[in-house]
């Protein structure tokens, strides 16, 4: 059976494919399967914590979700699986005192072994990312991280101190490495983004999908659009502030209202 695993990279297009793939199942059902995060969150779980501990303990607590994921695969089923989520990659570096994807080579290798095991047949498995322009990705990065946790770094301190994390090629060299001899795949969004269906269809291209698989798809405007230098530097003033984290949190979602409702 064949196999793509999407696991990553944050911020690289990887929300809209998934919005695409829940949104457009009934039309790609007949051609494709998939599971994003809802599906297997015990294994985003143990990847995320593998990624910050780096426990053998928990890399086969990762192994061990997986391994449930494989359980419920129907093998008689022709179709092709997609499993998608950039968590499979563990955290995004800039969490909890991570700086690159380290981890990802050794995720993505426990991935291998499980599915060979899983398996009575030796699947055919597919290891995709997409990828950014180090600039773009380490922008779109830092307006995630002010958003979602109390950073206080302004850009350009946080482009200096996580420069090297922009070197996604480098980590996929390295999975391709550690998981050889199966077939590692990478797509820039700047590419992708320009296609007809969007970054969704380079996974198609990797799956070797026929044109009608592709046909009559609903097309959705891109997740996560980049946000302006004003909600951000609100952000950032609310993250450096005597509120508390609850207070902040709430300053933020507020300021973010404001924006999409045109006001800011």
């Amino acid at each position: 059976m064949k196999i793509l695993v999407h696991s990553g990279f944050h911020k690289t297009g990887t929300t809209s494919v998934q919005k695409m793939l829940v949104h457009n199942r009934a039309r790609l059902e007949r051609h494709i399967r998939f599971l994003t995060k809802p599906g297997m969150i015990g294994a985003c779980e143990a990847a995320r914590a593998y990624s910050v501990s780096r426990h053998p303990a928990d890399l086969t607590e990762f192994a061990s979700e997986i391994a449930a994921v494989f359980e419920e695969v129907d093998t008689s089923d022709p179709r092709p699986l997609i499993l998608s989520s950039e968590d499979l990659s563990g955290h995004m570096p800039g969490r909890r005192g991570l700086t690159s994807y380290d981890a990802a080579p050794l995720l993505m290798k426990a991935i291998a072994n499980t599915a060979e095991a899983a398996f009575a047949e030796r699947p055919d498995l597919i290891f995709y990312y997409s990828t950014r322009t180090s600039d773009d990705w380490l922008r779109s990065c830092y307006a995630q991280h002010l958003r979602a946790i109390r950073m206080t770094m302004t850009f350009g301190e946080y482009r200096s101190q996580y420069a090297e994390s922009a070197d996604l090629d480098a980590i996929i060299n390295r999975v391709r490495d550690t998981v050889g001899p199966y077939k590692v795949v990478s797509a820039p969004l700047e590419e992708a983004g320009a296609r007809p269906i969007g970054p969704l269809a380079t996974i198609m291209d990797a799956l070797e999908m026929p044109g009608r698989a592709r046909r009559h798809l609903d097309i959705l405007p891109p997740a996560n659009v980049s946000m302006p230098e004003e909600l951000l530097d609100a952000m950032l003033l609310a993250n450096r502030s005597d509120l508390s984290d609850s207070e902040v949190s709430k300053a933020k979602s507020e300021a973010r209202r404001i924006w999409l409702t045109g006001d800011l």
